[in-house]
């Protein structure tokens, strides 16, 4: 945005004393293109005639205007193409012909960004999507391989274009190393199970974890299936199939990601864990590995932890306004206990390493225990649980104490000497941040109430809790208005106004045909008040609980999800399967 705000100033298309004078008024947080609009200081004709002529100038990339919000970087790709009398073509909705595009090398199209869409035989032309049609010397390259056809120019998304390839060459790597492991095999150049010899394997590896990185996966699973290798990943948390190999590929396979791992390479009898750190495009990554034996050979599950992740802020999380300020108050407090609650995958670790970094400072010591330590952090001294040697979350905990802490966070709360621990320490005037698998938040109280612990202690300590989901996020370049039957959905219609728009994602290859790419956090924020305190103590029940905390402003995960649901963030139907 500060470029493209220094080119429109340069070129006149902006008044600097006018925008000077904005920024006075507003904020410069309050720059954004539709602002500037709004204001008279832009004006949007101009602007889209500017942005035209820089981009076919190339002073300017489309990818640069992707991420500013105002932009409608497709209408000025229709401008473009009209300026040049060619098609603009939305690459998600074309069947791309795969085995035309395998004819030519990848190589000389992901130097052109360049990719064939079908064959007209009628008419003996082939169509061909350019990122930038203006390239001369890409479309001469490019014809010489269409021997007596004629070659029809169309515009594309560059970044839709890269893609597409990038699937192709990774498909056509991971093919050349499984025929290399093969070949390796049978010269008897490395084992068929042990050993891991061979480059390819290697090569092999590295592609499956790239490939899982710019997919944004979070977990990549290899298992041998009875005729197959089969790689998944774990994609908005759905399975995706990625790639089929042959059976004999497992063994190298396996091996290799064990030894990678510090784990036995002969053990096959045993579940192992292990874990390895790789850099991934300039970003350093952790990836956490356990294998199970199966009838079939092994499932061997890596868990890709992105170290800056650690880093997240909490504001940056996700939580509605309201969910962030409550939350925010009770990570605040000099002492008690803090709970973030939801089943396995839901993003508690992520919420509780975004909430140390809001509370870190130098003058706390603040200690975490957690197994794994998923994402090392500066300036806190973490612990990693160790069943091998006795150190379990009790025992630590109680080590901890004698530490001097401020701050405590213990990664899971599993039983009732853990809680117990906690509770004490939240008591004694620690700040305790940790998480539990309950459904919502109120639930929380009645499973710690199950867990033996006293309701006047419970009363006394708990702070804050936190229920959280993670929801898909609608795929925005197959985003559409989706009609919804609202007859059969008489539990949500107060939380939804008259002529409510809802959307849904069509598929397409961006999103790998699922209609949704990323992940929105829904949550409800409880925090105890003296009214609701009083009530915990007392051994209220969840109904009586429910009811004071509506009094007091409480706002489901149900609702949340809703009204991101109101806002097209993700789908109506994703949200009542998260968090119906």
């Amino acid at each position: 945005m500060e470029r493209l705000l220094e080119l429109l100033i340069r070129n006149s298309l902006i008044d600097k004393d006018k925008l000077n004078l904005f920024i006075r008024k507003y904020g410069e947080e309050r720059i954004t293109i539709e602002n500037l609009i709004k204001v008279k200081i832009l004006d949007p004709i101009t602007l889209e005639e500017f942005l035209v002529k820089e981009l076919r100038m190339q002073t300017i990339e489309m990818e640069e205007l992707e991420s500013i919000q105002g932009i409608d970087t497709t209408h000025l790709l229709k401008l473009i193409a009209k300026s040049l009398n060619i098609d603009y073509v939305e690459l998600s909705e074309i069947d791309i012909d795969y085995k035309l595009v395998k004819r030519l090398p990848i190589k000389q199209l992901v130097r052109y960004n360049a990719l064939p869409l079908y064959v007209d035989d009628m008419t003996a032309t082939v169509t061909v999507a350019f990122a930038d049609p203006s390239n001369f010397e890409a479309k001469g390259a490019i014809e010489r391989f269409f021997h007596g056809k004629i070659m029809e120019v169309v515009i594309a998304k560059a970044q839709m274009i890269k893609r597409e390839l990038l699937k192709l060459k990774t498909a056509e790597d991971v093919e050349m190393f499984s025929q290399d492991i093969k070949h390796d095999l049978t010269d008897g150049a490395i084992d068929t199970q042990d050993s891991n010899d061979s480059p390819a394997v290697l090569k092999l590896i590295e592609t499956v974890v790239k490939t899982a990185i710019n997919a944004k996966a979070s977990d990549i699973h290899i298992e041998a299936t009875e005729t197959h290798t089969m790689i998944r990943y774990r994609i908005d948390g759905m399975l995706q199939a990625y790639f089929k190999l042959e059976k004999v590929i497992f063994g190298p396979l396996a091996s290799r990601t064990k030894l990678l791992s510090g784990l036995d390479i002969a053990e096959k009898r045993k579940p192992q864990d292990g874990r390895f750190t790789q850099i991934v495009n300039g970003n350093v990554y952790d990836f956490r590995v356990s294998t199970l034996p199966t009838i079939f050979g092994e499932s061997i599950v890596l868990r890709v932890l992105d170290k800056s992740k650690a880093l997240v802020k909490l504001e940056d999380a996700g939580m509605n306004p309201q969910a962030f300020e409550q939350f925010k108050k009770g990570i605040k407090a000099p002492y008690g206990i803090v709970l973030v609650t939801g089943p396995t995958g839901s993003g508690k670790t992520t919420t509780l390493y975004g909430a140390l970094n809001a509370i870190i400072d130098v003058k706390d010591k603040i200690i975490t225990v957690e197994d794994p330590v998923e994402y090392q952090m500066a300036g806190i001294q973490q612990v990693q649980v160790s069943p091998h040697t006795g150190l379990s979350f009790a025992t630590a905990l109680r080590s901890i104490l004698r530490q001097d802490p401020d701050k405590i966070m213990i990664g899971e709360i599993r039983d009732h000497e853990t809680l117990r621990i906690a509770i004490e320490a939240a008591l004694t005037g620690h700040l305790v941040l940790s998480t539990l698998h309950t459904n919502d938040a109120i639930s929380a109280i009645n499973r710690m109430q199950d867990m033996g612990i006293e309701d006047y202690l419970l009363g006394s300590a708990v702070v804050a809790i936190q229920g959280q989901r993670l929801v898909r996020k609608i795929c925005t370049s197959c985003k559409e208005e989706e009609h919804v039957n609202l007859s059969g959905l008489k539990e949500i219609a107060k939380f939804i106004p008259p002529n409510a728009k809802f959307y849904k994602g069509k598929g397409c290859s961006v999103c790998n045909h699922s209609g949704y790419v990323g992940r929105e956090m829904i949550c409800e924020v409880l925090l105890i008040s003296e009214t609701m305190s009083t009530l915990i103590a007392s051994a209220a029940s969840k109904e009586s609980l429910r009811i004071q905390a509506d009094k007091e402003g409480f706002k489901t995960m149900l609702e949340d999800g809703i009204n991101k649901a109101l806002k097209g963030i993700t789908s109506l139907e994703e949200v009542l399967r998260v968090a119906r």
